[in-house]
């Protein structure tokens, strides 16, 4: 359980269709090329391979060629991505959820691997730079959006809070007792909290910003210093304790240190408005052999 929105996983451009094509040859080449039998007949490797292309290997085909007209341009116009760029994109996705657990389930959620993440996200770095250099974005462009949005860059307070979350006022205030006789507070999240996906990292809930939370448990949060605990909170979850870690006071924003993000912004939106037909003037060029067609 968490109580933070989580943030939808980032794809890229390219989807699990490419779970259709790539290593079905490996995967299921095993046992004489036959991958299933059912009261002893068998289905080949063959006929799956038909069906799968029946039921999207034309459009899992398209997402590949595409892939592949991307990383022949980018090759060409000596556009790089090293592993580290796609190391800190990596990073930052997991930075929209509450922990690696719940990371992990909404890879498993969305049939993705890491390593096809991993590779989404090196083609949408590819894309975004090729996109970049054909129209870079403008100091003009980057206060034009500045001067329009300032509000939305102001930066919230915010806090950082740890949770101890239970089913019942009585355990909650034997757990509050606990912490005021001098046991840690991250022990006893540990060993009592219901909410799994914080629970091991002492419950921590990281930073968050008003309306991230249920009211209850964001007005009395706010209301902390830091180092001070609360009594017990109820909500529709159980009974909380919570704990503030720290606190950033809220800032406005300033053209100079909202430039980068700004312009990732920009960026997105240029590849949202402009990859299409970028893609039909490249299709153009290429010679394509589409033996599905």
């Amino acid at each position: 359980m968490t109580f933070k929105k989580l943030k939808t996983i980032y794809v890229g451009l390219f989807t699990i269709l490419l779970v259709a094509v790539i290593g079905i040859g490996s995967v299921y080449a095993t046992q004489n090329n036959i991958v299933a039998k059912v009261n002893g007949v068998a289905i080949s490797e063959t006929e799956l391979q038909e069906f799968l292309l029946q039921q999207g290997g034309s459009d899992a085909l398209n997402t590949l060629i595409q892939q592949s007209i991307i990383e022949q341009e980018a090759e060409k116009q000596k556009i790089q991505v090293t592993e580290a760029d796609i190391d800190k994109e990596l990073a930052t996705v997991k930075a929209s959820f509450a922990s690696e657990e719940d990371f992990s389930q909404a890879l498993a959620t969305n049939g993705i691997t890491l390593d096809t993440l991993r590779t989404n996200i090196l083609t949408n770095l590819q894309m975004t730079r090729l996109l970049e250099a054909q129209n870079p974005i403008t100091e003009d462009e980057i206060k034009a959006y500045f001067d329009t949005n300032k509000d939305s860059l102001d930066v919230a307070e915010e806090v950082n809070a740890s949770h101890i979350l239970v089913t019942t006022a009585e355990l909650a205030n034997e757990i509050k007792a606990k912490i005021a006789a001098g046991e840690a507070f991250a022990d006893l999240a540990k060993q009592y909290s219901t909410d799994e996906s914080t629970k091991e990292l002492g419950g921590n809930l990281g930073f968050f910003a008003k309306g991230e939370m249920v009211q209850e448990f964001e007005e009395v949060a706010f209301s902390l210093e830091v180092g001070q605990i609360s009594d017990p909170v109820k909500t529709d979850y159980g009974y909380h304790i919570i704990k503030i870690e720290a606190r950033t006071e809220a800032k406005a924003a300033t053209l100079e240190e909202s430039s980068d993000k700004i312009k990732e912004i920009l960026l997105d939106q240029k590849l949202t408005t402009e990859f299409d037909p970028w893609l039909q003037e490249r299709l153009t060029e290429y010679t394509i052999e589409n033996y599905l067609t």
